[in-house]
């Protein structure tokens, strides 16, 4: 099996473009297995926030002094 690889952009509609220098890359006639990657959604704030909690858990308590320095 062959790969091809490129990059688009999702545009909301049902219709997947395809460049022409990509497409000539593709045979002409036969079967073709089409996976789309897309990007996850991120939410830094909530990975911050959880990142410090797991920080904060792993803290010995000889630290705990400087809990309340953060604030």
């Amino acid at each position: 099996m062959n790969a091809v690889e490129f990059v688009t952009k999702l545009k909301g509609t049902t219709v997947l473009n395809i460049r022409s220098e990509i497409a000539a890359q593709l045979p002409k006639a036969g079967k073709a297995r089409i996976i789309v990657l897309t990007e996850e959604p991120t939410d830094d704030e909530e990975w911050r926030a959880t990142a410090y909690e797991q920080f904060m858990r792993d803290d010995p308590p000889e630290d705990a002094v400087y809990d309340s320095m953060h604030r």
